[in-house]
């Protein structure tokens, strides 16, 4: 190639590997949702009590997909990954009534691989859970799990936007050769207060064990082994959050009567170790118009300093589907 060309080349190259080409500030409207099960925010849903919902869109062809959801730190900065490699970070607002109303400050740019260009290829692409790393009492990264291309790497946070190269963390060999689109869907690292605090649960969509269970890994330095999750007929994990007090949330998904349905199950902290078969109660469960594609799941502080429960859906980039935020809380 000519000189010109080579260097055009090698510029291109350089812009990616920076990102400067590729990060984009995005306006998205929000829609509040005030209803859900007929009931007003405020109201008992199932064992929970709804807080309010917005409905998220874009001209940004890059917004959607959302399939994980985690908050990084205070003043309701969020991060979310979609299933074509993204990041898609901003800060949630509430009005006067404590209901979401607002997604502001939205930049979303490419996830990168440990050499810091953007994903190359769908098949690498299809991030589906994360969470965030607190160290020292600040968050500092997000762990990102991959299906597909199966993998799990954290990013270091830049404020509160994951940024460059990723760091890959080891996995355990059947899960990484479990290359399809029903591998790692959650993703959740405990909190201080549970048995095994500072430990990674890694939560498969559609990898059974011998007895038909979810398989499940610990990733930590006292605490890693495999253990298996006992889902609900007809619906898988779509994704995992630990509760302050160290229980887990897990959010199930499925297909009933060509609507989607959902379970939002808790699982005793002590039952969360290696060589354990969770379940856990049902504390809420929904199907029909309520919902859509529901992946992602956070659990936070809310305005009035109680748990929230943010539930994301996954649109596909279809003009069908929503991208929908729901909230929730635990009873006081």
């Amino acid at each position: 190639m000519g000189m010109r060309h080579g260097a055009s080349f090698v510029l291109a190259a350089l812009l990616a590997i920076s990102g400067t080409a590729h990060a984009e500030d995005a306006i998205v409207t929000a829609s509040q949702v005030t209803r859900f099960a007929d009931t007003d925010p405020g109201g008992r849903v199932g064992a929970l009590v709804w807080e309010g919902g917005l409905v998220l869109s874009s001209s940004a062809d890059t917004f959607g997909g959302l399939s994980g959801i985690t908050f990084v730190g205070g003043e309701n900065h969020l991060v979310m990954v979609t299933d074509r490699g993204q990041f898609v970070s901003g800060q949630l607002l509430y009005d006067e009534a404590g209901l979401p109303s607002e997604l502001i400050g939205v930049t979303i740019e490419p996830i990168r691989n440990s050499s810091g260009a953007p994903l190359p290829r769908p098949f690498a692409r299809d991030a589906e859970a994360l969470d965030v790393i607190v160290r020292d009492g600040v968050p500092s990264a997000v762990r990102v799990g991959f299906e597909n291309l199966t993998r799990v790497a954290d990013f270091s946070l830049d404020g509160y936007v994951p940024r460059g190269a990723a760091r890959e963390i080891a996995i355990p060999q059947w899960l990484s050769d479990a290359r399809t689109n029903a591998t790692i869907e959650s993703v959740c690292i405990a909190p201080p207060a549970s048995p095994i605090a500072g430990s990674t649960l890694i939560l498969t969509e559609g990898v059974y064990d011998e007895a038909g269970r979810n398989r499940a890994w610990l990733l930590g330095q006292r605490d890693a082994g495999a253990l298996s999750y006992v889902a609900s007929p007809g619906t898988n994990p779509s994704d995992c959050a630990f509760l302050p007090n160290g229980d887990l949330l897990v959010l199930e998904r499925g297909i009933a009567l060509f609507a989607f349905t959902i379970k939002l199950k808790r699982v005793p902290a002590a039952e969360i170790v290696p060589g354990a078969v969770m379940s856990g109660e049902i504390l809420l469960e929904s199907t029909g118009g309520d919902i859509d594609n529901l992946e992602g799941l956070a659990v936070h502080a809310g305005p009035r300093g109680e748990t929230r429960i943010t539930i994301i859906s996954d649109n596909n980039f279809n003009s069908w589907q929503r991208n929908l935020l729901l909230q929730f809380s635990l009873p006081q």
